[in-house]
């Protein structure tokens, strides 16, 4: 059984920083592009970030230079450094793997950013 499950979501202050991870389990995760995903109040879910499994990693606009993806195979974990954190940042943030026609979500985790 496939499970993706994240954690590090909370309340933080405009300016500050949160670290998200996000473990999978249940397949061979090395093969998979990985990512993260958010949902804000009233909005659709958005691409945020994602890690191929060579390593290429894209961001959207809104959060290049303040995000970092990265990941640790061997822990079959996947990571979201968030700094420099907006108000518009709040969200529900989703892990996510993809390979070929396979597509796996976590619960979520929700962010708070104060302003």
């Amino acid at each position: 059984q496939v499970r993706l499950v994240e954690s590090g979501g909370g309340l933080v202050q405009a300016g500050g920083s949160l670290r998200l991870s996000c473990i999978t389990s249940g397949d061979t995760f090395s093969n998979y592009v990985l990512g993260w995903f958010r949902q804000a109040p009233g909005k659709e879910r958005e691409f945020v970030a994602s890690i191929s499994w060579s390593g290429r990693i894209s961001y959207s606009n809104s959060v290049k230079g303040r995000f970092a993806i990265s990941r640790q195979n061997a822990l079959n974990t996947v990571y979201l450094q968030m700094n420099s954190l907006k108000s518009e940042d709040t969200a529900v943030y989703y892990c996510t793997a993809l390979f070929g026609s396979s597509n796996y979500w976590g619960q979520g985790t929700q962010v708070t950013v104060s302003s």
